[in-house]
């Protein structure tokens, strides 16, 4: 379908000569009016979060409450990792992703509800691991729970997860999980169809390039092109 006009995305629109924008707004407008973690610092992907949902740029405030309800949520049950410690260790990071997301899905409170009867319009549209900091934002937190520690990271991991936070909406990952949920299957199954779908070569693999393989060489040049 490139080049063929054949849906309506609210949240997001990728131009090929202006690039990215979120509800009307460029990255660097986005960096300049949303809020951040350190002063003059990268956008916080909560407020990139709001903007989507909500059409409206966050209070410094607005943001700081969800970044409080994700910190709340951010425990992961002991038997995921159980689940991922049994994988091999060639076993690629997108599947371990996928299965954890899977093992998630037990304790999903969409699926819990539908069961017992929810109408549809009233749902919801070295071995170790480390657990979440309290203290730390939503993309600081991943950084952290990936094991680096430099502020310098955990800025570039705020902007990187700002600017991926929407895509428009025709990509591989992201019609998935729509196309998975539109069938009302809760949000972890859906997420986790839309992560398989991302672990194709001519998608999201090209993230794993510094990795040096030569599929994944091939994968970056052909984005390039």
């Amino acid at each position: 379908m490139r080049g063929i006009k054949g849906m309506l995305w609210e949240t997001s629109l990728l131009d090929a000569d202006e690039g990215i924008r979120f509800r009307g707004l460029s990255i660097p407008e986005c960096q300049k009016k949303l809020p951040a973690a350190i002063s003059g610092g990268e956008p916080l992907p909560e407020g990139l979060l709001w903007l989507l949902v909500t059409g409206e740029v966050p209070t410094k405030e607005q943001v700081a409450g969800l970044t409080k309800d994700f910190r709340k949520r951010s425990k992961v049950p002991g038997f995921v990792f159980d689940v991922l410690n049994k994988f091999p260790t060639t076993a690629h990071p997108m599947s371990q992703l996928s299965a954890g997301i899977m093992a998630l899905q037990t304790q999903s409170q969409f699926a819990k509800a539908y069961e017992e009867g929810i109408h549809k319009s009233k749902v919801y549209k070295g071995g170790k691991t480390i657990p979440p900091d309290p203290k730390l934002d939503y993309a600081a937190n991943y950084a952290h729970m990936l094991g680096f520690t430099d502020k310098k990271f955990h800025e570039l991991m705020r902007l990187y997860i700002t600017i991926h936070s929407d895509h428009e909406g025709g990509n591989v990952s992201a019609h998935t999980v729509h196309l998975v949920g539109s069938a009302l299957s809760d949000p972890y199954l859906s997420v986790a169809a839309g992560m398989n779908g991302l672990a194709g070569p001519l998608h999201g693999l090209a993230n794993q390039c510094p990795g040096g393989t030569e599929m994944d060489t091939r994968c970056c040049e052909r984005g390039r092109s």
